[in-house]
């Protein structure tokens, strides 16, 4: 998995991060995704015909990753689909959102890391195989510390009536935006490939060190 070395500086209002250049990025309007997530597919598959018994593994996978995304208020939604040899694809996103949030009183929450941090709750894997998630401050080059969970959580389906969850490695690191009192942008990455979470842990952290912000 070292081709995530190649990167893509991706630009948005407010921000610039770097991606790996094979990942996928998509508009993740309800209105306009499905098509935009059909044609890099039809795309994909045509530059490689090998993919072509994964194209439905895709198309969920794509769907989904991109309902979260607009769900959560993502600038930027970007994703990860390959095989690299195996016979299931290797799969993974990350997003940036525009968090925040206010007291009781309706004062701005404190995007101090500190606070952030002490606001986040670590959960310790009683057993083999349980969900676990650790809580921590990192530095991010050129922008600052920065509040981060990373694990292998328990996620609850969006919409669903069971409430049921799908297990995933994720990281979220929360990095407070300068002159916007109570707003944190929130970089989010996500896989389900569970036997792969170092490597995942390693990749996001790799494109999350490259958030800048910009203007």
């Amino acid at each position: 998995m070292a081709r995530y070395m190649e990167t893509l500086t991706v630009e948005r209002g407010g921000f610039r991060i770097k991606v790996p250049e094979s990942w996928w990025e998509f508009d993740v309007r309800p209105e306009s995704r499905d098509d935009s997530i059909r044609r890099m597919v039809s795309e994909r598959v045509e530059q490689h015909p090998e993919l072509a018994k994964y194209r439905d593994t895709y198309m969920a996978f794509l769907r989904k990753a991109a309902t979260d995304a607009w769900k959560s208020g993502a600038l930027y939604c970007g994703c990860m689909a390959e095989s690299f040899g195996s016979e299931t694809p290797i799969t993974g996103s990350v997003t940036v959102s525009l968090v925040g949030g206010r007291t009781r009183d309706g004062e701005p929450l404190s995007t101090d890391p500190a606070a952030i941090a002490a606001g986040l709750s670590a959960k310790e894997a009683k057993k083999a195989g349980d969900s676990w998630r650790k809580v921590t401050i990192v530095d991010i080059p050129g922008v600052g510390p920065a509040a981060r969970t990373y694990g292998i959580e328990d996620v609850v389906v969006p919409d669903d009536a069971l409430n049921r969850t799908i297990r995933a490695v994720l990281m979220q690191t929360y990095i407070p935006v300068p002159g916007q009192e109570g707003k944190a942008a929130l970089v989010a990455g996500s896989s389900q490939v569970l036997d792969l979470a170092d490597s995942f842990f390693d990749i996001f952290d790799a494109i999350t060190s490259t958030f800048r912000f910009t203007g």
